[in-house]
């Protein structure tokens, strides 16, 4: 069963790869798969922003919306078929 990479451990592993380290070495050494490693780099581009949490709360507010949009159209659709 895998275990999942924390938030910390992914920004560690990212900078120790940038300063020069090579990847299936700072894989070995966070035991991690060299492709989660390149699956991960790939889906957060933003690691470099000194402000995560900042993004964090973007994010958060942007599914928060659309929550939101999702339940408004359930009601709708209800409303729709109730008829």
């Amino acid at each position: 069963m895998s275990k999942r990479i924390t938030e910390s451990q992914i920004i560690t592993t990212l900078k120790e790869a940038e300063s020069g380290m090579m990847v299936k070495d700072v894989c070995r050494k966070y035991r991690i798969a060299n492709a989660t490693f390149y699956n991960v780099t790939g889906k957060i581009w933003w690691y470099e922003t000194p402000d995560i949490s900042c993004l964090r709360e973007l994010l958060e507010e942007k599914n928060r919306r659309i929550k939101q949009i999702y339940a408004n159209f359930l009601d709708e659709v209800r409303e729709l078929t109730a008829d």
